[in-house]
């Protein structure tokens, strides 16, 4: 399908004012951001501190860059009584104000939903929390890795010998994601009644969701799922095997009908498929040292390529398991340019393609401080 070059973006027209910080609130503002809507990045003198987690992005932190293209940046202090005067006479212009500052800072600058929204009625309020505002943890401290440890996410991930941080801010980023969706939704409802939202989304809560699965298995399955690295709890085979050439190839067999396959067509095996202990999932995964090590005695006599041939043409899932290096030259990897201070960086395109569009503009990475001249005439 060809895009329409004219097409108006989504959120044109919406105006954000996002006092945020670190990752979860700057992920909902940026995806925003990228549908047309105007956001205004409220940063203290020093910047947003994720500015200075990393200097990997030409000089910049990977997770500014990332989360913050598209928006302008003002400078201001909301303890000060002239800056809190602009940011209140933007906020009775805006369609969404989205905060993720520390427990109760903001309600005590006089930036709480509930007496915005009676200024402003058709005002969205987003609240980004690590725990939400009540329970005896709303004035915890709260950070992407802690959050991992809290929700039980590290006790299912790692090594039998040892739990492990997932490698990316997956507590952050599913809390920027709900909050996205639920400004979504509240746009669509503004527009058939003329009310805003006062939406709340923790990080705690957006993990807790993602937990359902290890959270049933505990609470009616006999206990969480262990720890068991590439290997999957519940299904078997799906773990990674060594090719002849040392490359660790994933595999997943998800029904009987796939593993007759897999025994006939990859390992040269038919009579596996007829062995009682492995005719089911339920028996494969009573018995998976077996058929795991049946299964790597093969593997490590085929090199990658020819194995990878093979598994593709039985129609058997398989995965390279890549370095970040190897992700980087991926085939499948879509990229766009974005400009930043220190010139242009290349990161994945969004993920979806809309009209044919694989690779969206985005909007520049601002710095510090960039509009605010512009910003404070405007709203003067």
């Amino acid at each position: 399908m060809t895009a329409n070059p004219i097409q108006t973006p989504a959120l044109d027209g919406v105006l954000v004012l996002a006092l945020e910080q670190a990752v979860a609130a700057p992920y909902c503002s940026s995806r925003l951001a990228d549908a047309g809507a105007r956001v205004i990045k409220i940063e203290r003198p020093e910047g947003d501190f994720a500015r200075g987690y990393d200097a990997a992005a030409k000089g910049q932190s990977s997770y500014f860059v990332w989360l913050n293209r598209g928006k302008q940046s003002l400078v201001a202090d909301i303890k000060q009584p002239q800056d809190a005067a602009l940011l209140h006479r933007i906020l009775a212009r805006a369609d969404v104000f989205i905060q993720n500052l520390m427990p109760g800072a903001a309600a005590r600058a006089g930036f709480d939903g509930e007496t915005l929204r009676r200024i402003n009625p058709r005002l969205i309020t987003v609240d980004i929390s690590g725990y939400g505002d009540e329970g005896p943890y709303a004035q915890m401290k709260s950070y992407d890795m802690l959050v991992q440890a809290e929700t039980g996410l590290a006790s299912i991930t790692g090594t039998p010998d040892t739990p492990s941080r997932v490698g990316v801010s997956v507590c952050d980023i599913a809390a920027g994601m709900y909050a996205h969706q639920a400004v979504l939704e509240a746009l669509i409802r503004r527009g058939r009644t003329g009310v805003g939202a006062s939406i709340k989304v923790s990080l705690f809560d957006g993990m807790a969701d993602w937990m359902t699965v290890p959270l049933l298995f505990n609470d009616y399955g006999g206990g969480a799922p262990a720890r068991v690295g590439l290997m999957h709890p519940s299904v078997a085979p799906y773990n990674a095997f060594a090719s002849a050439d040392g490359t660790p190839i994933l595999i997943s067999i998800q029904n009987d009908r796939e593993w007759m396959r897999f025994c006939s067509d990859v390992l040269g095996r038919p009579e596996l498929a007829r062995d009682p202990g492995f005719s089911t999932n339920v028996q494969r995964v009573a018995h998976r040292s077996r058929m795991d090590a049946i299964i790597a005695a093969v593997f490590a006599t085929l090199d990658t390529e020819a194995l990878c041939a093979k598994l593709f043409a039985s129609g058997v899932a398989y995965g390279r398991v890549n370095s970040v290096a190897a992700f980087s030259k991926h085939p499948q990897l879509r990229r766009v340019s974005v400009a930043t201070p220190q010139g242009t960086v290349e990161i994945p395109a969004p993920p979806p393609i809309v009209d044919g569009v694989r690779a969206p503009a985005l909007g520049d990475v601002p710095a510090i401080g960039a509009d605010g001249d512009a910003i404070r005439a405007e709203f003067g």
